[in-house]
């Protein structure tokens, strides 16, 4: 009880420090009526992710809901809290960067949780001490839910390495308080896979949301030394849905937590989670001068991770990101395109010693574990232009850079398939970039020479 007790002083140090009143905990779910919310703030579309209601189930069947509103946009009172979350009915995916001590993979952000505010940013907790349940690990597996088990062991992370604690937790503070994971939901429920519904829904939405990744495409990379503005940090994640914007969380000015905020229309284990904006200003980090740490420990392959959570309790539906993920210094970066000219989008591969080794990314620079940028080639002239997210790309100073500062993109040329400038197709850096380092690309000769060949999308 000890270790609970620290774990939830720890989590509404989290809240408090995000500008959330932990008394705001003290409400119960005894208040059934749902928030109302203004008529102008209707859906506004943007990245979903669908969960449809013909997913298999674990051993009862959830409620079937027909034409389910969206919840926090109800304007009468919603009567069905099996089909309408309510009075939580702002989901919020919760995400954990640990590096004192360092927690999870070195190339992930690990679940926090799944939580159910208020639509005015309130919420419960601790709604029903009857299915606290403390054995969550032994309820796993007795639905056979052993890959989703492994998928936990390695992503859902305590920094006191008291795992089975933390989910427990997670589940009798904020599951517990999912009104459309009531057992009355259920037909011919089983005891506790309500709370197997909870776990498998957080992994499912926590894998469409590569934090980690759609940082580094932004160059936005775990360094000692850079810091970046909120201001970026808010652009690279939000660019990757729908633009609405996440709730950022610092410590001493180091950003260490992210807040993805959903509605849902329909209920948890069967409906559509829509991206929406948080219900005011919670973030905690300053404008500018934001840390990103780096963990100690290793990366992770995130594919065969990935494939070791089988989703049984949810079809999973998700818009295709133009990123790819690096597994490995020698591993090419998957993806479906291929070798080509240079013309509409693609990603520009490092290769050295004959083997691909990383790529480029967005400000132009060489990364060899994190995530492929998309760049843009335009047609110009005799050859073309490139542009990544962060704008214009030119050889200035003989180092290759891309960004805002760029006034007049470079005019490169290709060479089966690789990138040439000035008629040549080599480029140099120092040394092989290695964990979070990038490498400036020059044109002048250095120690490391390399190719950048072009994989069309």
């Amino acid at each position: 009880m000890a270790v609970l007790a620290a774990v939830e002083a720890v989590h509404n140090a989290a809240r408090s420090a995000l500008g959330v009143d932990p008394a705001a905990a003290a409400m119960t779910m005894a208040s059934s009526i749902p928030s109302l919310r203004s008529l102008s703030k209707f859906a506004l579309g943007g990245a979903q992710l669908l969960l449809g209601s013909a997913s298999s189930v674990l051993g009862g069947t959830p409620e079937s809901c027909s034409n389910p509103q969206l919840s926090c946009h109800n304007t009468t009172v919603v009567t069905d809290l099996c089909c309408f979350n309510a009075p939580g009915g702002q989901l919020l995916q919760t995400q954990f960067w640990d590096t004192s001590p360092s927690t999870g993979p070195s190339n992930s952000w690990t679940i926090h949780g799944l939580w159910p505010d208020h639509c005015d940013g309130t919420f419960d907790a601790n709604c029903d001490a009857n299915r606290a349940y403390t054995n969550i690990t032994a309820i796993l597996q007795s639905f056979g839910k052993t890959d989703l088990l492994n998928y936990m062991n390695i992503y859902w992370k305590d920094y006191q390495g008291n795992d089975e604690t933390f989910w427990e937790h997670e589940w009798g503070k904020h599951g517990t308080c999912v009104s459309t994971l009531s057992p009355s939901c259920y037909t011919n429920y089983q005891p506790t896979e309500e709370a197997v519904d909870f776990f498998q829904k957080t992994v499912d939405l926590f894998q469409t949301l590569p934090s980690y990744d759609w940082l580094a495409a932004a160059g936005i990379v775990p360094s000692t030394t850079a810091t970046y503005t909120s201001a970026a940090i808010l652009a690279a994640l939000g660019a990757n849905r729908g633009g609405f914007q996440v709730t950022l969380g610092c410590t001493s000015g180091a950003l260490d937590e992210i807040w993805y905020h959903y509605d849902v229309r329909g209920s948890v284990q069967t409906g559509d989670f829509v991206a929406t904006d948080p219900d005011g200003s919670k973030s905690t980090c300053p404008s500018t001068g934001i840390q990103y740490l780096p963990k100690s420990g290793s990366p992770v392959s995130k594919s065969s991770a990935a494939a070791s959570s089988t989703k049984t309790s949810a079809s999973l539906t998700s818009t295709t990101l133009a990123t790819s993920t690096l597994t490995s210094s020698s591993a090419a970066p998957s993806g479906t395109g291929t070798p080509g000219t240079f013309s509409g989008k693609g990603y520009l591969n490092v290769v050295t010693g004959g083997s691909t080794d990383g790529c480029i990314i967005s400000a132009g620079t060489w990364y060899t574990s994190g995530t492929c940028a998309t760049f843009t080639a335009t047609a110009s002239g005799s050859g073309f232009t490139l542009s990544s997210s962060k704008g214009k790309c030119a050889i200035s100073s003989g180092a290759l850079t891309c960004g805002s500062s760029v006034s007049t993109a470079t005019v490169f040329t290709a060479l089966n398939g690789d990138l040439a400038y000035s008629g040549s197709t080599t480029f140099y850096a120092t040394s092989v970039p290695s964990g979070s380092t990038q490498a400036t690309v020059y044109t002048t000769s250095k120690a490391t020479s390399l190719v950048i060949a072009w994989q069309q999308l």
